[in-house]
């Protein structure tokens, strides 16, 4: 065999080789993300078991809970209204047994003074002695006295109550309806996370409804560091994206959301959670300028009543073409035509607004700035709540010139409201990042970066 055959088939059996060790690779990976895909379902599987029976079980309490108090609340009604009725056959009763009592006393008297034989079978015998008929006068005038004529009425059985319990057992048919309907099991939640995109101290979330018939009315959004503590809202509302901010760099956070229906008070389960984590260092704020706090993120500054002739810079430059830099303005004070929010090649300290030269802004009466030249495109006027937005790309400045020595040029749009305006930016000089930067001439000016 040739010596050329011979290193032919040993390079080809060194990329069988290679093949086969990529191969099984590929295949390990995949069978570890099938484990992965089957201890998901297992795990969710078993929770959710656990979920229904605490759920039934706490519901099995409760709805015993309720018919016990119920019970207890019948049976003292009962009780109630036995005592209110039977009070006054208990004094018409005491009424009746004196009466009888008080007749048999008297009988007893008549048979003690000797007139018990005056009544023998309806015939009276008159006893001529005086005695006798002191002790006939005395025993009639008590008699009299007693009111034998006069009995007290006692009520016939249909004036009493005859209690009796009402009960309906249309309760069992509505229950029945109710609880057999009651819960739902769903083979995924209605709504996942679709993406996580890095953002300088913070994090954008999207997310989606993948469940057509669910009609959302508010989604939920929260994170954590990962395996670190419990959840916390970050999110309530209709959006579907969120800036979640205060993120430290290179540190893992998991996001999860969920939704609630249209006219509904319980949210629906947890979308899978999602790992994410950023590397840009967060937008901060230069420290020490007197007439601004900042707080202390130093994400946000406010000017104060100090007096101040300068522009708050950031503290380094880390804004790079391709990302979005957003301003959101919390409060606002007195307008000033020198006023403007924006981003630089470099710091200047001797200016008092970036109105300036290697410099784009926008005022907060809306008027875009361009390298000190006021555009003819202007944006809405600003107020607290408003966010404005740079975002940045470079462009070839020609066929024979790809931004190839000291100039630049960058493809420039400016949002605040629901407008936008986009232009050419020429700098001087070829930079990776950018400053930015805000000058206020009055306080109560309160600017949020991310």
């Amino acid at each position: 065999m040739e010596e050329a055959e011979v290193e032919r088939l040993v390079l080809e059996a060194k990329e069988s080789i290679e093949a086969a060790i990529n191969y099984r690779r590929e295949l390990q990976h995949r069978l570890r993300g099938l484990g992965q895909a089957r201890t998901q379902i297992k795990e969710s599987a078993a929770h959710t078991r656990d979920a229904l029976r605490q759920h039934f079980q706490d519901m099995r309490n409760a709805v015993s809970k309720m018919l016990d108090e119920r019970l207890t609340v019948l049976l003292q009604q009962v009780e109630a209204i036995e005592h209110e009725s039977i009070k006054p056959l208990d004094d018409c009763q005491k009424l009746l047994e004196h009466g009888v009592s008080t007749a048999e006393d008297l009988l007893r008297e008549g048979d003690i003074g000797g007139l018990g034989g005056l009544y023998i079978r309806g015939e009276v015998a008159v006893s001529t002695t005086g005695e006798n008929h002191q002790n006939l006068c005395n025993f009639t005038n008590k008699a009299l006295h007693i009111q034998l004529d006069s009995l007290p009425e006692v009520p016939s059985l249909v004036e009493v109550p005859c209690l009796s319990a009402q009960l309906d057992d249309s309760l069992l048919s509505v229950a029945r309806d109710h609880i057999s309907s009651h819960g739902t099991v769903a083979s995924r939640p209605p709504v996942q996370i679709e993406e996580l995109i890095e953002r300088p101290g913070g994090i954008l979330v999207k997310w989606c409804k993948v469940d057509d018939d669910f009609v959302v009315q508010d989604y939920r959004l929260q994170y954590r560091r990962h395996n670190s503590g419990h959840f916390e809202d970050s999110y309530v509302g209709p959006d579907c994206e969120f800036i979640v901010l205060q993120i430290d760099p290179n540190v893992n956070y998991q996001f999860r959301v969920c939704a609630r229906g249209d006219g509904r008070q319980e949210w629906s389960p947890w979308s899978v959670p999602q790992m994410g984590h950023t590397c840009l260092i967060p937008h901060e704020w230069s420290p020490g300028l007197e007439g601004y706090s900042l707080s202390s993120r130093r994400n946000i500054a406010l000017r104060n009543d100090s007096p101040c002739q300068s522009v708050l810079y950031s503290k380094t430059a880390t804004y790079f073409p391709g990302q979005t830099l957003t301003f959101r303005v919390e409060t606002s004070g007195q307008l000033d035509k020198r006023d403007s929010i924006g981003v630089c090649v470099d710091k200047d300290g001797g200016c008092d607004s970036l109105q300036r030269d290697q410099a784009v802004c926008i005022s907060p009466g809306g008027a875009v700035y361009v390298n000190g030249k006021e555009m003819t495109n202007q944006l809405p006027p600003v107020s607290p709540g408003s966010t404005i937005t740079f975002d940045m790309e470079t462009v070839s400045l020609g066929p024979n010139n790809n931004n190839e020595g000291p100039h630049q040029r960058r493809r420039v749009t400016i949002g605040s409201g629901n407008r936008e305006v986009v232009f050419d930016w020429l700098l001087e000089q070829s930079c990776d990042a950018l400053y930015f930067g805000c000058s206020f001439v009055h306080p109560n000016w309160k600017v949020l970066v991310f």
